[in-house]
């Protein structure tokens, strides 16, 4: 057989995987095969495959006479709406895409290809786990894994699909990754699997209720977007490329969508209820300001108290964070707090500038939170905020309260531009606790006598008075802590406007190794 048929031979072998039988095996459990993902992921005709011909250099166990092209992974580059990204793709027909040392080398190169080239790498998480027969080799293999996401973070984008099982040590370079997708019904992700679990905890679980899509993306936070299928998540990340910029030396794409940049927000003058303990959504007041239709939310099941995502203003991407009302009325807790300063730092990392929308009564009180370490945790926002040097504007809606008032990206710790509507109201805590404790005396005295009218009048005049006086945004305005008052409906300009004026923003830390942020 001369050359070019060999060629052909090898190709035409390297295309069926584990073959035709394994392949429609594939498509029976409801899953698309490797090369099927990355042609949907990719622009058409886009993809560039390295290492076809790789195969594994095990002779243990018998496998020197099963040594399938490829071994397990398809490796390469393509373009996302013409942008060049770089992708692996698990192959589950060849020995259940489990990693082996062969298929951990493809990995890293094309890893490695992404950083030297500035381009997002995006995996295609589908493995049965280590390759058994290869021993502490496999187990290398993930560890020149994990050592490369680690060094890539904050260098190049990583986006992790797990499109099938992902078990033991190679649930943790999705981990290390800014954002992972799953499709319900068809993967699932844990350390340890149903039956270790139920013979060490005595727990009946599935895979499902421990390890799926909705568990992650609701419960554990581990997922940012849990979609209906692979079409889906692979869709998503299509989209999500878009808001993103190559690498840390670039900035976004800008994308116009043709809206006003001074478009006046009528929605907005009356979304605030007069009730200060009414919730409103957030997501009306985002959608409303931000570009038509721009708004990419991220990590939407977990912690909703707190709303984080991509957006554009004026073709430009943002980073979003907010309070959510409609959630336990905004108030930061663990979870919220740990979400909004992973996302924080990404944006940081990639040069996307922050809104921060605050309405914010507090830090959640309580046993559980402060047992499981609400301080430290809270920390984490804090410490994210205040560390980030991309350009960050606030717009305080409502609530303002205590200390969270300064770790929602307060003047205090580095917000550039700090805007607050005329029912903002910035205090130490609220009306009726305040008064509580400036007027105890007085108050306990007065409640002595069982409900006397005229008491209950006194501590609502004593309330009232407070609340002119210190809950809203004018104190904090004649200290300069609040750039401007603004109308709610002329939002949307000012942000703009003020973005403009940061573009050439430039900011710096002290010099160090890095920061000891509290994890």
């Amino acid at each position: 057989m001369n050359t070019k048929d060999l060629l052909a031979q090898y190709r035409s072998e390297a295309l069926l995987g584990g073959g035709k039988k394994r392949l429609e095996e594939q498509h029976k459990k409801g899953k698309l095969t490797a090369r099927e993902r990355i042609e949907l992921l990719l622009d058409e005709n886009s993809f560039e495959e390295f290492d076809m011909f790789a195969r594994h250099r095990s002779k243990d166990f018998g496998l020197e006479k099963n040594r399938p092209l490829g071994d397990g992974v398809v490796t390469g580059c393509g373009r996302i709406h013409g942008r060049f990204v770089y992708v692996f793709s698990q192959d589950f027909t060849v020995f259940g895409g489990s990693l082996s040392e062969a298929h951990a080398e493809k990995i890293v190169k094309v890893m490695e290809m992404a950083m030297r080239n500035g381009a997002p790498i995006i995996g295609l998480n589908d493995s049965g786990g280590a390759r058994i027969q290869e021993g502490v080799v496999s187990l290398g293999g993930y560890a020149d894994i994990f050592l490369l996401n680690t060094l890539a973070s904050g260098v190049v984008p990583q986006i992790s699909a797990v499109l099938g099982p992902c078990a033991g040590g190679a649930v943790y370079s999705p981990a290390i990754t800014d954002f992972v997708f799953m499709a319900e019904g068809t993967s699932y992700m844990f350390v340890t699997g149903p039956n270790v679990t139920k013979t060490v905890t005595h727990e009946d679980v599935t895979s499902e209720e421990l390890g799926g899509a909705d568990t992650h993306a609701s419960k554990s936070g581990v997922a940012h977007f849990a979609m209906p299928n692979e079409l889906e998540c692979l869709n998503g990340i299509r989209k999500l490329v878009t808001y993103l910029p190559q690498n840390n030396k670039e900035k976004a794409p800008r994308t116009s969508v043709g809206d006003d940049p001074a478009r006046v927000c009528d929605l907005l003058d009356n979304i605030i209820p007069d009730e200060s303990n009414r919730p409103y959504d957030m997501r009306h007041v985002i959608s409303e300001i931000v570009d038509r239709e721009s708004f990419f939310e991220v990590h939407e099941r977990f912690a909703p108290n707190i709303l984080v995502g991509f957006a554009r203003m004026d073709g430009e991407t943002v980073g979003i964070v907010a309070n959510q009302p409609l959630s336990m009325a905004g108030v930061l807790d663990i979870d919220s707090s740990t979400k909004g300063a992973r996302f924080v730092r990404f944006c940081d990392a990639f040069n996307i500038p922050l809104i921060v929308f605050e309405d914010v009564p507090g830090f959640l009180p309580g046993t559980d939170q402060e047992w499981r370490g609400i301080i430290r945790h809270g920390a984490k926002l804090l410490y994210a905020l205040a560390e980030a040097t991309v350009p960050k504007v606030t717009v305080i809606t409502r609530k303002a309260y205590g200390g969270a008032y300064d770790v929602m990206n307060s003047k205090h710790i580095r917000g550039d531009i700090n805007y607050a509507w005329p029912t903002a109201e910035i205090a130490v805590m609220g009306p009726k606790g305040a008064v509580e404790i400036i007027f105890k005396k007085e108050i306990e005295e007065a409640r002595v006598d069982g409900g006397d009218p005229a008491a209950i009048a006194r501590e609502e005049e004593l309330t009232n008075e407070y609340r002119e006086r210190f809950a809203n945004p004018f104190i904090a305005a004649e200290r300069g802590y609040v750039d401007d008052v603004i109308e709610p409906k002329d939002t949307r300009l000012r942000l703009i406007r003020a973005l403009k004026m940061l573009a050439t923003k430039q900011d710096t830390n002290p010099w160090k190794k890095h920061g000891n942020i509290p994890l």
